[in-house]
This record gives C-alpha cells, sequence and structure tokens, in this order.
C-alpha cells in the first residue's frame, strides 16, 4: 500500500489524532475517567468530596510561582504543536482557525453573548448539582495568596481556553472533516470529549459541558471561528478562578466542601 493512497492518509490522520489527545486532552479524559470511578466507589459521598482548581505548587512563594509559570506555559505546547501540523504552506493555520485578530469586535461580542447563554445556565446546573449530591465541591485557588495570584490565574484561564478550543474545536473539526466524518457527528464526538474530561468534578458538569460543546461547535461549524469560543471560556474561567471567594461568601452552603 503506497504511503500517498487514501488508506494510508486516513490512517495516518487517525494515528496522528490519537497522538494530540494522548498528549493532551484525551489523557485528561482518561485520568477523569479513573478519578470519577474512583469517587463514585468510595464511602464518602459525591457531595462532600471536592476538586481543587490551580492549588498551590509549594509552601515556598518563588518556588509556587515557577511550577505554576512552567506548568501553564508547557500546557500552551500542545496548541503549538497542533498548530504546527495543521499549518501548510502558504496558508495561516491561525486564519484558518479563526484564531486571529481579523474581526476583534464581533469576536468579542459573540463571546460576550456565549458567556451569558452558557454561563448563566451553567451556574444553575453546578448549584443544582450540588444541592442534589452529584456534583463534588470546585474550590479554585484562594485569590490573596501572593501578589501574583490573580495574574497567575488570569494566564491558567487563557491557557484553558485555548488547549480546548484550539485542540477539542479547531483541530479535531478540522482532521475529523478530513476523514469524511458528517457534522453532527464531529460536533456530537468533540462535545462528548469535552465533558469526559470534566468528569472529575462529577456527574453535572460532565453534562454541562456536552452542552456546552454542543453549543460551541454548532457555533464555530457556523462561523468558521474559535476566537469566540476562546473569548467565551476565558472570561467564563476568568470569573470562575477569580470571582470564587465571593461566590463562596454568597452560597457557602453550596460551594464549600462539607
Amino acid at each position: 500500500m503506497s504511503e500517498t493512497s487514501p488508506t494510508a492518509r486516513t490512517a495516518r490522520l487517525y494515528w496522528e489524532i490519537a497522538i494530540v489527545l494522548g498528549l493532551s486532552l484525551g489523557a485528561s479524559a482518561v485520568y477523569s475517567l479513573v478519578s470519577i470511578v474512583a469517587r463514585l466507589t468510595d464511602t464518602t459521598p459525591l457531595s462532600e468530596q471536592s476538586a481543587t482548581l490551580n492549588g498551590s505548587q509549594s509552601p515556598r512563594e518563588w518556588l509556587d510561582f515557577t511550577y505554576q509559570f512552567l506548568g501553564i506555559t508547557f500546557g500552551l505546547v500542545a496548541v503549538a504543536l497542533v498548530l504546527y501540523l495543521l499549518w501548510v504552506p502558504g496558508r495561516s493555520p491561525f486564519r484558518d482557525l479563526g484564531l486571529d485578530f481579523t474581526q476583534p469586535g464581533r469576536d468579542v461580542l459573540r463571546g460576550v453573548g456565549l458567556l451569558l447563554l452558557i454561563g448563566i445556565p451553567g451556574l444553575g446546573l453546578y448549584l443544582a448539582g450540588r444541592a442534589f449530591g452529584f456534583t463534588v465541591a470546585v474550590v479554585p485557588s484562594p485569590i490573596d495568596t501572593f501578589w501574583w495570584t490573580i495574574p497567575i490565574l488570569v494566564f491558567s484561564a487563557l491557557r484553558s481556553a485555548l488547549v480546548e478550543e484550539v485542540i477539542v474545536v479547531g483541530y479535531l473539526f478540522t482532521r475529523l472533516r478530513q476523514l469524511g466524518w458528517s457534522t453532527w457527528t464531529i460536533i456530537l464526538s468533540s462535545a462528548v470529549l469535552r465533558g469526559s474530561y470534566h468528569l472529575y468534578q462529577g456527574i453535572g458538569p460532565f453534562f454541562g459541558n456536552v452542552a456546552m460543546g454542543v453549543v460551541f461547535g454548532w457555533c464555530y461549524n457556523r462561523w468558521g471561528r474559535t476566537m469566540p469560543l476562546v473569548v467565551t471560556h476565558w472570561l467564563l474561567d476568568i470569573l470562575s478562578f477569580v470571582g470564587y471567594p465571593l461566590a463562596l461568601a454568597w452560597w457557602p452552603g453550596l460551594l464549600a466542601p462539607a
């Protein structure tokens, strides 16, 4: 079989997707699946468990900052990898994925609109999950630890937004289209992947992120741009990471770990 035959090209693309996901969010999905099994089989009820985001890496300030910064920076290497894989001489992968600044006003407006559409129901689903006991308490890092904590949290939110939207939407949609997958098969597959690597937070966040993935996938298919999705995700994570202490003060019974 020739390396340039359709069968060989198809196999190469599937292997490429498997490797990219294995180095990034696919691995996170596997760990998340193991985590939810461990949580559900634990003697402690799910509602009394917690998941910490952006936790301290060291009691020493300079070392904590170094670990946090390096973790975020190296996390972006997966984004660089898929942009490299999608690069074709004479064409920009940034332009192909709509990850550029050619439509700043429209991208921000779309991003904020999606934030309102996704954020409010998402918060409601999380609070309902806490109330009914099928979602763990998600505990972001406190914002008053060091002077650099808020900038690091904002940087971490940007990392999450880029990794998830560029890989799970931009890259995966591009490759699966090349493999001949139908639009809705791609949207649903991407959405389930998005939900699966959030399973460590409980059953509620899984379904919430699947719904978010369907909306994001539909929007990307319609707009052809990942930038509005990155804006939405970035703002959503900033509100989650930085706004948590305020929300905890308002709803301690629902948000605080038991």
